[in-house]
């Protein structure tokens, strides 16, 4: 079974960053997917859980077109509550940081730019709290 870190950025600069910090952190303890914006991770989540991955955790960006991250962690939390959920945001109002925790069981709220350890560490801590470090 395959656990699976999901990032969702419409920038591909920022996803492109996101899989090197996480592959030098993590090897190859995980599978790492990214999606350009919330349809695609919507499409993704389904194509990983039929083939029986587990995602365990999201990273989604904030502002991406379509949908904002707030919105798209809430429609994920609703069909699959345990994935655990980080917003990785450049300018997300407080109203949708908010609206994330209260309705998306949202973990952590990454600002823009973003240390590396920073990630590393939320990553770490939210492993930590799944029991899977």
């Amino acid at each position: 079974m395959k656990k699976v870190i999901l990032c969702i950025d419409d920038e591909q600069m920022i996803l492109t960053s996101l899989k090197s910090q996480l592959k030098r952190n993590f090897g190859n303890k995980f599978v790492y997917e990214f999606a350009e914006n919330a349809e695609e991770g919507f499409e993704l989540i389904e194509e990983l859980i039929h083939d029986d991955s587990v995602i365990i955790i999201i990273v989604s960006d904030w502002l991406m077109p379509g949908i904002k991250g707030d919105e798209f962690l809430i429609k994920v939390h609703e069909s699959h509550p345990r994935i655990l959920k980080v917003m990785l945001t450049g300018m997300a109002e407080n109203e949708a940081v908010e609206n994330a925790c209260k309705h998306a069981n949202l973990y952590h709220c990454i600002n823009k730019p973003w240390a590396e350890e920073e990630l590393v560490n939320v990553i770490k801590s939210g492993l930590e709290k799944l029991s899977l470090l």
